[in-house]
């Protein structure tokens, strides 16, 4: 597990530095057709990381990408961070990852761990490159 885990955690990291730093408006200004900003990836992880591993629920995935006006970018990432904290705290007592993970709900049958975690990494992964690209296009920053 604890491999599984240190990828996700590079992950985590990775795509929370993308937002970290970054002016207003760029941070929440949408780079892409789609309406996809860095504090809305930002945002819409920290929900789905409550979701799979602390079984909350999402009633708008839509919603999910959209900071509010009054919400700001320290305070998306400290959730963020808060989220992933929690997380791991769940994923802490599993040592056997074909157990269940805990029920998100709404979804037919429970995910094992070992599922969960491939597809946060998944998540996270393919969210992280779009905030890669999002934030060479505000500053030409590049890399992890």
């Amino acid at each position: 597990m604890s491999d599984l885990l240190n990828v996700l955690d590079q992950l985590r990291e990775s795509i929370a530095g993308k937002a970290t730093g970054v002016p207003e408006p760029q941070v929440r200004t949408a780079g892409v057709p789609s309406g996809t900003s860095l504090l809305g990836l930002i945002k819409h992880l920290t929900h789905v990381e409550r979701f799979y591993f602390q079984s909350r629920p999402i009633t708008s995935m839509k919603r999910t990408f959209k900071p509010t006006r009054t919400e700001t970018a320290d305070d998306i990432l400290a959730a963020y961070r808060e989220a992933v904290r929690e997380s791991n705290e769940v994923i802490a007592q599993y040592t056997d990852l074909s157990r269940p993970a805990p029920s998100p709900g709404g979804r037919g049958a429970t995910p094992t761990m070992q599922w969960t975690l491939i597809h946060m990494i998944e998540e996270t992964a393919r969210h992280a490159g779009q905030a890669d690209i999002l934030r060479e296009q505000i500053d030409g920053a590049t890399g992890r």
